[in-house]
């Protein structure tokens, strides 16, 4: 085993790599077959035996170093989703880059997990190619990566050769998702403010009314009153936001702290793009936010709590 320096790949991550190689049936009837005429070239010293010997150990030589050349320089990768939850099935993208300048690798095949695997006939010089597998992880917390296999039986089938790459980097597997009851309508905590705000928008009750500045869309224009005086003006209305949710996850209904991780995962996934959503673990408060970036940081906290 070995170890690839951060400029050796197309990411910048580190990989620590491992050769194998493994025979087929139709590669060991090969080498048998070779043996036995090596033997009988040495008992009985016969000149054409040498040379048939010769001859299937050439083709063995050259096939295995067109073999070895042809995963040569070929470095995997793993693409995770952004959410990744307990026990659901997650479309992963697995990618190979070829880094030889000059040849096309060929018969390439991906497998990660021995049970989550891509081929790809064809690799040209200097490129990459991925494929989408589904990856399920049964438990929540960060979980590494590990292990990527690179494997090919060209250019004859007699040999399987690979590399393995522990790639050196994690996942963050948040808790699977359980419906909760409640819904989160009646969650609201006193200190967060109750009932709505406003906000400039178009979906609230009618504030003003100014001119058209071009950026508003037309359905926002003051028709009547451009048939009374041909002015543009654009109506200004308010935008109604809901109230903002603090999830207490020792409150919420369940049996034991994963299944209250889990309902409050659930709470997160439904109102964080919509709603203000706050989080309260132990002696920890996290304030309110809103939007995606916002949910998947309240997302890795229940992925790691209580998690040494």
């Amino acid at each position: 085993m070995y170890y690839l320096s951060e400029n050796d790949t197309n990411n910048h991550r580190q990989l620590s790599v491992a050769f194998g190689l493994k025979i087929s049936k139709s590669g060991a009837l090969y080498v048998l077959f070779t043996l036995l005429i090596g033997f009988s070239a040495v008992n009985t010293g016969n000149n054409l035996l040498f040379l048939v010997v010769s001859g299937l150990l050439a083709f063995m030589s050259v096939t295995g170093l067109a073999g070895m050349y042809n995963i040569k320089k070929l470095i995997p990768d793993l693409y995770p989703p952004d959410e990744i939850y307990a026990g659901i099935p997650a479309p992963f993208r697995l990618s190979v880059r070829n880094n030889k300048q000059f040849m096309p690798s060929f018969l390439i095949r991906l497998e990660y997990l021995s049970d989550q695997m891509c081929m790809f006939p064809v690799l040209p010089k200097n490129s990459a190619q991925d494929g989408t597998v589904m990856i399920t992880f049964e438990k929540r917390g960060i979980t590494p990566i590990g292990v990527i296999s690179i494997s090919s039986t060209y250019p004859v089938g007699f040999f399987t050769r690979y590399w393995r790459f522990n790639i050196n980097d994690t996942v963050t597997v948040f808790p699977h998702p359980i419906l909760n009851g409640s819904s989160g309508n009646g969650d609201e905590s006193p200190a967060a403010g109750n009932g709505l705000h406003r906000d400039r928008g178009i979906s609230g009750e009618l504030e003003r009314i100014y001119p058209y500045s071009g950026s508003e869309p037309l359905r926002m224009i003051y028709w009547k009153h451009v048939a009374r005086s041909h002015e543009l003006l654009v109506k200004g209305f308010g935008r109604c936001i809901a109230a903002p949710l603090v999830i207490n996850v020792d409150t919420l209904a369940g049996q034991g702290i994963e299944e209250r991780l889990s309902r409050a995962a659930w709470l997160v996934q439904k109102w964080v793009r919509g709603r203000p959503v706050g989080l309260v673990l132990g002696n920890r408060t996290i304030i309110v936010g809103i939007g995606k970036q916002h949910g998947l940081m309240l997302l890795r906290e229940l992925a790691v709590y209580g998690l040494n």
